[in-house]
């Protein structure tokens, strides 16, 4: 068995950062050649520590940036102008790419792909439209749709 330090979460073998025995065989033509583990050596040891570090410090930032655009986007109301039958059925629809460039316009960056509509919304009123930040951050923009005077 060979020990190796994984740098990847791996499904029954263990988490990143784990020391973990393996056959050798699976470590040399698997694990190290895709860069999911490291030999556990004493310098792979400290270079990792020091990958690991660097990892968190920048994951801690993404997470204040994101908690920061969370704060400036909960409750905000974005409002849509758009033609319908006398049903409310939109003749058209409002898109995550449509709520995302509006945010744009309101000097808000947001990818479209982060904007959780699972359709794209075809009726006409008020709809809650989720935005996932981060993985725990998921603050949610009202999204009003009206019709043409």
């Amino acid at each position: 068995m060979v020990e190796v330090i994984l740098r990847k979460d791996i499904a029954d073998l263990g988490l990143a950062g784990e020391m973990v025995n393996v056959r050798p065989g699976y470590a040399r033509n698997y694990l190290i050649p895709q860069g999911m583990a490291l030999v556990a050596t004493e310098g792979n040891r400290k270079r990792f520590e020091e990958e690991r570090r660097q990892v968190e410090e920048s994951a801690e930032r993404e997470r204040e940036a994101a908690q920061a655009l969370a704060g400036e986007l909960e409750g905000r109301t974005m409002s849509f102008v758009r033609r319908a039958s006398e049903g409310g059925r939109l003749f058209g629809s409002v898109t995550a790419a449509d709520i995302a460039d509006e945010l744009e316009k309101e000097g808000l960056s947001v990818d479209r792909r982060a904007i959780r509509l699972d359709d794209p919304i075809k009726d006409l009123g008020e709809h809650e439209v989720p935005v996932r930040l981060h993985m725990d951050i998921e603050p949610s923009v009202k999204v009003s749709v009206v019709t043409e005077a």
